[in-house]
């Protein structure tokens, strides 16, 4: 019996992606058909299929095609390859766990009028898990400078942090979903609001005395749309890049006018 194949635009619907995306990896060399029809369609097996999978999978973790063909590359067996990604999933659905977990107590402490207990605040809030691409992106002093400050925090002050950078997104996604033009009066007081909250983060470029910080910050709105991880915390309603976009582009208004 011949191997099942599915086609093209049944792969695009169950995998939630486009045609033409598929066959943009199939240009690039990333994911060819198993096989193509009289008709010039693109039909996908099991193999192709397992390929495509790694290929979401690697996305959502923030990489970019090429990075993505040499990981595929450099890892041929795919058992083995998902099984170790399989296990990193799972350490996210704990963390994630604990995190709702944590939110969800503080939540009903504030309602009930409780008092908030701040050892259970930040179950499943690691800061180190970007240890490895800070110290990539921006060296060792930068990892060890934002460490430090960190933890010299109280339990208070890292709760009022964390709550400033959840209002900013807050506003942020509102005046995305508002429509409101990047270059106006209120989207560049949420840019200011925003580059004041990382000129306060020791370590990063944008708080080094005589450091790029327009560069830093223009990078920064390009990394929002590129990379998921970021992204999300931008997304309005409507799911997408949107949000992200918007603040990408007050961001770089901002710099280009004040930095």
């Amino acid at each position: 019996m011949d191997e099942q194949e599915w086609s093209i635009q049944q792969i695009a619907k169950l995998a939630g992606t486009t045609s033409r995306t598929l066959r943009h990896y199939d240009d690039i060399g990333l994911l060819a058909p198993s096989s193509i029809g009289h008709n010039g369609y693109r039909y996908y097996d099991r193999t192709a299929l397992v390929r495509l999978q790694r290929i979401l999978l690697l996305r959502e973790l923030g990489l970019g095609l090429p990075q993505i063909a040499d990981v595929l590359e450099r890892e041929t067996g795919e058992e083995s390859a998902l099984e170790a990604h399989l296990a990193w999933l799972r350490q996210e659905q704990d963390r994630l766990a604990r995190q709702i977990a944590s939110v969800q107590h503080t939540i009903e402490a504030l309602r009930g009028g409780e008092g908030l207990m701040a050892e259970n605040m930040f179950d499943g809030f690691d800061h180190t898990q970007y240890k490895d691409e800070v110290e990539q992106r921006w060296g060792k002093k930068a990892y060890a400078d934002s460490d430090r400050w960190w933890r010299s925090m109280s339990a208070d002050e890292k709760a009022a942090w964390q709550q400033r950078v959840a209002d900013l997104g807050r506003d942020w996604i509102a005046a995305a979903e508002a429509g409101i033009a990047p270059d106006s009066d209120e989207a560049q007081a949420l840019a200011k609001r925003h580059v004041d909250w990382l000129t306060g983060i020791p370590g990063t470029p944008a708080s080094a005395p005589g450091g790029d910080v327009k560069g830093y910050v223009v990078g920064l709105g390009e990394m929002y749309v590129a990379d998921p991880r970021f992204g999300a915390n931008y997304a309005t309603s409507e799911g997408g890049t949107r949000g992200a976009e918007f603040v990408r582009d007050a961001l770089r208004v901002y710099a280009d006018a004040q930095l």
